[in-house]
């Protein structure tokens, strides 16, 4: 059983999710969804996470749920190159917050602001990859069908100092088509060259493509169980 809680920290919408037994500040995870969801669309991934002991935080991203954009559906349906576009304008904003809800969490004595994770899904891979660019406070990162790499050049890709500093996995689909697995890929044989001492897994399912069959899905989330009870205790 999970507890939920439905709460605004650092201005933001956030889904807080514990065992009912838990108390006193917890390792955290940030649970970020993909483009035109929202944050109860992962109710069920948020609810693992806390049954393996983590306060999960499920996070609205800019522009979605409880501060959705009037015309998001609109946006979406736009040229593919158009819509990537808004989605890399509402990932570098909602990763702009990461740093806040990190500090809102620990000052409400809900996290242990020394064993906080992040984890995020297709978008929220993307604002995994670039909140553990900017908020070098996180210990664990978790990249799902996300890419580093950002149109037009920009984004976390150069940042490999940063990046080579967390414990990051990337899990990608061989045949996704939405978001092909080259760039994370390459992202992680360059962060073995230039930082051999990372800590880091990438992780290509098989046959896996975008949108996961359940069994894909299954092993893509023991893959985000096990690196985050290891990495954050």
């Amino acid at each position: 059983m999970t507890d939920f809680d439905s709460r605004s920290l650092a201005g933001v919408p956030l889904l807080l999710a514990r065992r009912p037994d838990a108390h006193g500040p917890l390792p955290a995870v940030l649970w970020f969804h993909g483009f035109g969801v929202d944050k109860e669309t992962h109710r069920k991934e948020l609810a693992q996470l806390a049954d393996a002991g983590f306060l999960a935080v499920g996070v609205d991203a800019a522009g979605h749920g409880a501060r959705r954009l009037p015309d998001l559906v609109e946006r979406q349906a736009a040229p593919r190159d158009e819509a990537l576009r808004t989605m890399i304008a509402l990932v570098a904003q909602t990763a702009a917050e990461v740093p806040a809800i990190v500090r809102a969490l620990a000052d409400e004595e809900l996290a242990d602001v020394d064993r906080v994770g992040i984890a995020g899904i297709s978008m929220g891979g993307y604002v995994v990859y670039q909140a553990t660019a900017v908020c070098p406070g996180l210990r664990a990162a978790v990249a799902l069908l996300g890419s580093p790499e950002w149109p037009e050049g920009g984004g976390p890709d150069g940042a490999l100092d940063a990046l080579g500093r967390v414990a990051l996995l990337s899990v990608t689909g061989e045949c996704d088509e939405n978001v092909p697995p080259r760039a994370a890929r390459t992202l992680h044989a360059r962060l073995a060259e230039a930082h051999p001492r990372a800590t880091q897994r990438y992780v290509e399912i098989p046959g896996a493509v975008h949108l996961m069959a359940e069994a894909h899905w299954h092993q893509a989330m023991d893959e985000t169980l096990r690196w985050l009870r290891l990495h954050l205790g």
